[in-house]
């Protein structure tokens, strides 16, 4: 068998409720001063409250950074690692969606480090000690609580990881109940872009491995079922959990064999246009699947049962296209904006677009596909309209 390394979170609670228990995790690391770091947002709907409270009722100290925004600047960053300094923060609890969870990575290295956060970007290269760490979601998708990767929006717009195991937390603390109640299209957003985890993790060009395809294949299997009842009932505790453990599993598989093409468009839209980087990924998502079938054709095929049992015994081209199909129909079922132009991007944006995809070299080495800087650009023109109607049925005739 082909060697290979697998890293992951040490520890991982889930568990509904779980933030309660976040005193003990902090004492077990011999922490007592907290770092929180999270955003406005989701400290003013109340999902950090549970946290602060118990820490309170423990005679734990804590400092709130609360000034996270979506794919968090680099002066962003450098403010909240200033502030753990100044505070003599011994921990860092991240709360939120991935822009503070990748946030508090940061801060807890930098705020240990001498290093300069410019000299980090790229693999392996931010290599010394880091503040303990926590870090629960309250988003299912990014999956940042067990990745070692943080990505950082440059002065010049472009986003840039930092990857290293270093980043893994401590403890990753997932708790359903927080996020009850998230809205239809952040959880569908949120959704697509852990299943395009799972999708690109098992695709993977380098480093595809065993466990990550287990674990992406499970992922896929959890989001699959859930997405649709979680965007309809966000008080649907079953769902919510379904969502937010499957989220956690992909984030696992795709730290361990790297996305690709698919992120690699995402990144310059959400970094140009400010979208959603969940709503990023859906839009180019079946533009790049379909550019990738004459190399990837073969593991999409064994994927598709999972989204449309139909496709089980078809053979391997037709099950293929019904894994895209099945694709696109989660993303009109939970209502995903379907085209570039729904966000206002516009034909001549495209070339600069592809231009900012081609800089994400870290990612595209991994596609199933070599992909060029005019198939970036036909991937993008072809998403201003959305793709196409949705497919008839012929394929549920025997083959």
């Amino acid at each position: 068998m082909t060697p290979f390394l697998f890293q992951t979170t040490p520890n991982l609670l889930f568990e509904a409720g779980s933030v309660r228990k976040l005193p003990d995790l902090v004492a077990t690391l011999g922490a007592k001063r907290v770092l929180l770091v999270t955003d406005r947002g989701v400290r003013g709907a109340g999902l950090t409250r549970g946290a602060e409270a118990a820490l309170g009722a423990a005679g734990l100290a804590c400092d709130v950074f609360e000034d996270v925004v979506a794919d968090p600047p680099s002066r962003v960053v450098e403010a909240a690692a200033a502030l753990a300094r100044a505070r003599g923060a011994d921990l860092v609890l991240g709360i939120g969606g991935g822009s503070a969870l990748d946030t508090a990575k940061l801060v807890a290295y930098l705020a240990r480090t001498d290093a300069r956060l410019d000299d980090l970007y790229g693999v392996g290269l931010a290599d010394g000690a880091r503040l303990p760490l926590i870090l629960v979601p309250t988003t299912a998708g990014t999956g940042s609580e067990v990745t070692p990767i943080a990505i950082v929006t440059t002065p010049s717009a472009e986003k840039r990881g930092v990857v290293a195991p270093v980043l893994l937390p401590d403890w990753a603390v997932l708790d359903p109940d927080l996020t009850l109640g998230l809205p239809a299209p952040v959880t569908a957003a949120t959704g697509i872009d852990a299943m395009v985890h799972a999708i690109e993790a098992y695709t993977s060009r380098l480093r595809k491995n065993p466990v990550s395809d287990g674990l992406a294949r499970q992922a896929l299997g959890l989001l699959a079922s859930y997405i649709r009842t979680a965007c309809a009932d966000g008080a649907d505790r079953e769902a919510r959990a379904g969502m937010l453990l499957g989220a956690a599993l992909a984030g696992m598989a795709f730290a361990n064999a790297p996305v690709a093409a698919v992120h690699a468009l995402a990144y310059p839209i959400g970094a140009l246009f400010h979208v959603p980087h969940g709503l990023s990924n859906a839009l180019v998502l079946t533009g790049v699947l379909r550019f990738n079938l004459p190399a990837a054709e073969g593991l999409y095929a064994e994927l598709a049962p999972i989204l449309d049992p139909a496709a089980r015994d078809l053979p391997a081209g037709r099950a293929a296209e019904r894994f895209v199909a099945a694709l696109e129909a989660i993303c009109r079922d939970c209502a995903v904006p379907a085209s570039l132009t729904a966000v206002g991007i516009g034909v001549g944006d495209l070339g600069r677009l592809a231009d900012d995809a081609m800089r994400q070299t870290r990612l595209l080495v991994n596609n199933p596909r070599p992909l060029t800087r005019e198939d970036a650009r036909a991937i993008y023109a072809a998403a201003l309209s959305g793709p196409p109607p949705a497919a008839g049925t012929e394929d549920n005739a025997p083959s």
